[in-house]
């Protein structure tokens, strides 16, 4: 079973995923973007997903409902500009995925 806390925003009264620490992802095999990563995903190849809490949702909530759907361990970041620098790029990045 997988479990995603989530801490209420009082002023907007809406869900916001908390955030984990964030590992480096450089010395692993990693997906990035939300196209690669939902390929991952439905090969079996995703082992964990990163999304990055200030990306669109309209990116994050499919991938998200995907990870929930195949079980597989979802962690949210604070920020793109994060996610990016985790992976070992220069620009921020929505989602990412260590693959096998």
């Amino acid at each position: 079973m997988r479990i995603i806390g989530f801490c209420m925003d009082t002023k907007k009264d809406c869900k916001i995923p908390k955030c984990g620490s964030l590992p480096d992802l450089r010395e692993k095999k990693v997906v990035v973007g939300a196209k690669q990563l939902r390929k991952a995903l439905h090969s079996g190849r995703a082992q964990q997903v990163f999304l990055a809490k200030n990306a669109d949702p309209a990116i994050t909530q499919p991938i998200a409902s995907i990870c929930e759907d195949l079980c597989v361990r979802l962690d949210w970041v604070r920020s793109m500009d994060d996610l990016g620098h985790a992976c070992g790029i220069e620009v921020g990045a929505a989602a990412a995925a260590v693959v096998n």
